[in-house]
């Protein structure tokens, strides 16, 4: 196959589409061994969802590539669709933490190890809770429902912002609020993480609970501020268009989908180290004991 003869866009729609494929890969391959060492079904369902956002943003923004003309409808809807799937991320991570800990809901078990533990909150919450909460059933409740208020509220507005971009009422006032309400309920969300992480660091240690959340967040980062950047940059005049048929704001969203293309493959293949199957194969349980024996 000559590459030289092929034209810019093509080629960039090949190099996409194997970064799509290649993330597809790696992630498979993961999921392949954890169906294989089967053993802890509540744990490796959320680790399978948590897992598969890496090729979910790659072919999402392939489609964007795909169609590079696309309309402002169209990239709200692909944007929706990860977002709206980070969100479930954000939930399944917070329910694997609890399954590590033990923790129970449902079934309201609370270890008695864990039980009374104080945990700070800070401005500005505390402008709504008190300084400092007692750790029982009650308090893992309202850290829950800071987690999925997001899984609720996401997929709500981003029906909303479509129906309003169709519309072509979505701007000024509207665009801010829902801008405003996004950005409070992701935070909150992010803040319960980040506060049940500093309450049980010591729990979580074993199972790499900082590496996990970086994958997940690395994602999410890297989209949300290279966006930033790309928009920046077309701001100023850096970006422009060179086509009668491309808007500098289309190709802004080209070279952003292209990038998750490419980051995604990178995550694809970091997840395989904080997500790995050997806590339930017995080998990693094996070499430990064997470790202890020689010691």
């Amino acid at each position: 196959m000559d590459l030289t003869k092929f034209d810019p866009k093509t080629l960039t729609l090949l190099g996409a589409g194997c970064c799509a494929i290649l993330s597809l890969h790696f992630t498979g391959q993961l999921v392949a061994q954890h169906l294989f060492y089967w053993k802890n079904p509540k744990e490796q369902k959320a680790i399978l969802i948590i897992v598969f956002m890496a090729p979910l943003y790659a072919v999402d923004s392939f489609f964007g590539l795909v169609d590079i003309r696309g309309s402002k409808t169209y990239f709200m809807f692909l944007d929706s669709v990860k977002e709206c799937y980070e969100a479930l991320v954000i939930a399944k991570f917070l329910s694997l933490m609890y399954s590590y800990l033990n923790i129970s809901m449902s079934k309201n078990i609370v270890p008695d190890e864990i039980k009374g533990r104080p945990i700070h909150l800070s401005f500005p919450m505390t402008l709504f809770q008190p300084h400092t909460l007692l750790l029982d059933h009650h308090t893992l409740k309202l850290m829950k429902l800071w987690t999925w208020q997001f899984v609720v509220i996401r997929p709500v507005l981003s029906i909303f912002m479509i129906l309003m971009q169709l519309l072509g009422l979505y701007k000024g006032l509207i665009s801010l609020t829902v801008t405003l309400i996004l950005n409070v309920s992701v935070s909150l969300a992010l803040y319960s993480l980040v506060l049940f992480y500093h309450a049980f660091a010591k729990e979580l240690a074993p199972h790499k609970p900082l590496t996990k959340f970086l994958c997940v967040k690395g994602i999410v980062f890297f989209s949300f501020w290279q966006g930033m950047v790309l928009e920046a940059l077309a701001a100023l005049g850096v970006i422009r268009s060179h086509h009668l048929w491309l808007e500098v704001d289309q190709i802004e969203e080209a070279i952003q989908n292209l990038l998750i293309c490419v980051e995604m493959v990178i995550f694809a293949v970091l997840q395989q180290y904080a997500y790995n199957y050997l806590p339930y194969s017995g080998s990693l349980e094996e070499q430990l004991k064997q470790e202890k024996k020689e010691n």
